[in-house]
């Protein structure tokens, strides 16, 4: 399969916070769970997530992910990935244009940065497309 270059036209997918904790046993870091739910076409503009170490598991449907200058993987339901700090999340698409996929994600975040930079901290879209979210946001 050909790697997709992000297409503006594709609609984002919803994401549901369903945790938030600070790690006692880890001082200075805080867990987030997020559920991310794909429709069909949907992708996230290439991101990073403000430092945090992340894990995702996909509940159903299949997830085209790609990491730095790694090569493109299509991660199909019961599959993981997980993404080092500063890792630069280049491709995030639902793999069908037809189908759902939803995915849970995990993050361990610096608790001062979730704190002074707010929850938009764990998915800074690349500038090139901020104007182009800040958009679809307000269609």
């Amino acid at each position: 399969m050909q790697e997709p270059v992000y297409n503006p036209d594709c609609p984002f997918g919803t994401t549901t916070v369903a945790y938030q904790y600070k790690l006692v046993n880890c001082p200075g870091k805080t867990i987030v769970g997020m559920l991310v739910e794909y429709p069909p076409n949907a992708a996230t503009p290439p991101h990073r997530h403000g430092g945090a170490s992340v894990s995702a598991y996909v509940i159903s449907g299949s997830v085209l992910v790609k990491m730095n200058d790694d090569p493109m993987r299509i991660i199909e339901q019961g599959g993981s990935w997980y993404e080092a700090p500063g890792c630069h999340h280049r491709i995030s698409a639902n793999a069908s244009p037809t189908e759902p996929a939803t995915f849970f994600v995990t993050f361990v975040i610096d608790s001062e940065t979730l704190e002074r930079e707010g929850p938009s901290v764990l998915v800074q879209i690349d500038a090139e497309y901020v104007d182009i979210v800040a958009q679809k946001m307000q269609a």
